[in-house]
């Protein structure tokens, strides 16, 4: 069963065929030797995380066909003084959209005018568009919604929406991020300040309409409300999410018929492998491999928590530079709570570290976040080379600065 697991996570992590084919096949030799029931399969499945990925992916949607990032982002570039500046601006909003939007959205908004500033001034977009991509990933782990590792940490662990902000009467996970974000801006404000050419005017972006806005800020609101109810039913956040889903399209095609559907162009490539990857990873938890492997780090770490939460922090940073952080995350919940759990502390120190590490070390190379790969094509596209050594220069510091202050606030905070 475990060679099974591994050939299949393999293929998935080196991208090796077509990842539902591979999870498919997994699954279906799970089942055909008995590991595996129709039953056990379906329980596997977290319809929590499915439901506000699904409702979070339709606002994303709409909030791009709604024009107001790109219009946001040409707003604060013409109010920058030089292009080292604007570009700052620039990965400011790219951070502040992908704690409510997925990460690749957040980049298809805004690398475009990103680019044409680069272009109107002449000058080498290559560090913009990087500083741009790893920017997205930071601050998706800052909100319950920004970005799939968040939902699935929060939905899989009993979180609502303020315990990003604010848990147990101590500061969440938000205020790691933020930390973080002050560190990173620095490095890239001192990678960006050569840039002292000042800004010619970028052509304005007119809005569409502002209801996607307002659905999406109305759905944070009752998110945020929703926190404070007792004993409120189990699919509670899904749910909210998942009207205001149905809310926004119905509104797109009552309004705003097009050509191109915003219902087909979601992310169904990651809704679906989500559903693969919780049945594959649940079989090892129903067999107690997740349970050896937390034992392993347990007897490793001789009960010491700061040297765990060192382990847990660091190590996801480091294999999430190469690796697909979604599956990680998902087989790594469960091991980050029995180790808690066999040290008597609460679970929240090591889920948010895991957080942390797992979404941030993905900037670190071209190759560890989707946003990466999707801001690398655009460039590439445009008739510009990105080198591995490229933007191993602007994610490695970027990712020691965020992960390192997060890391201590965390442990400061929730170490005790």
């Amino acid at each position: 069963m475990i060679l099974i697991f591994l050939a299949a996570y393999t293929l998935i992590v080196l991208k090796k065929g077509n990842p539902f084919v591979v999870l498919a096949s997994a699954i279906g030799a799970f089942l055909a030797i008995g590991a595996l029931s129709f039953r056990e399969a379906f329980l596997s499945i977290n319809f929590n995380v499915l439901g506000v990925f699904w409702g979070t992916m339709v606002l994303s949607g709409l909030f791009i066909f709604s024009k107001v990032p790109a219009f946001l982002a040409t707003m604060l570039v013409d109010r920058a003084r030089s292009i080292g500046t604007a570009m700052l601006y620039v990965c400011f909003l790219s951070g502040f959209i992908s704690s409510f939007v997925e990460n690749v959205a957040t980049v298809l908004i805004v690398g475009p005018i990103a680019l044409e500033v680069a272009r109107k001034l002449k000058a080498d977009p290559v560090p913009f568009l990087i500083g741009l991509a790893v920017s997205s990933n930071l601050q998706g782990c800052a909100t319950m919604v920004g970005d799939s590792p968040s939902i699935i940490l929060a939905m899989s662990s009993g979180m609502n929406f303020m315990d990003f902000f604010w848990m147990k009467g101590r500061p969440g996970i938000t205020f790691a991020v933020e930390l973080g974000a002050l560190a990173s801006f620095l490095v890239l404000w001192l990678m960006f300040r050569k840039y002292k050419e000042p800004v010619s005017r970028v052509e304005e972006t007119s809005v569409k309409t502002w209801i996607p806005t307002i659905l999406m800020t109305m759905m944070m609101l009752t998110l945020g409300l929703s926190s404070f109810i007792p004993d409120k039913p189990p699919y509670t956040v899904a749910g909210i999410c998942v009207i205001y889903g149905i809310v926004g399209l119905l509104w797109h095609e009552l309004r705003h018929k097009e050509s191109i559907s915003i219902f087909r162009d979601l992310d169904w490539h990651t809704f679906f492998f989500l559903i693969g990857i919780f049945i594959l990873v649940g079989t090892l938890t129903q067999r107690g491999i997740v349970d050896d492997i937390a034992k392993y780090i347990i007897t490793y770490t001789k009960g010491n928590v700061f040297i765990a939460f060192t382990i847990i922090v660091w190590v996801s940073v480091i294999l999430s530079a190469f690796i697909d952080n979604i599956p990680y995350t998902i087989a790594m919940i469960p091991v980050a709570k029995i180790v808690a759990s066999s040290m008597g502390i609460g679970s929240e120190l090591f889920l948010f570290g895991l957080l942390v590490g797992t979404s941030l070390g993905g900037n670190i190379t071209p190759i560890g976040a989707s946003a990466n790969i999707v801001a690398v094509g655009m460039l590439r596209k445009e008739k510009y080379q990105v080198s591995f050594g490229d933007f191993v220069k602007i994610g490695l510091p970027f990712t020691i600065a965020a992960v390192g202050t997060a890391y201590l606030f965390l442990w400061v905070v929730w170490g005790k």
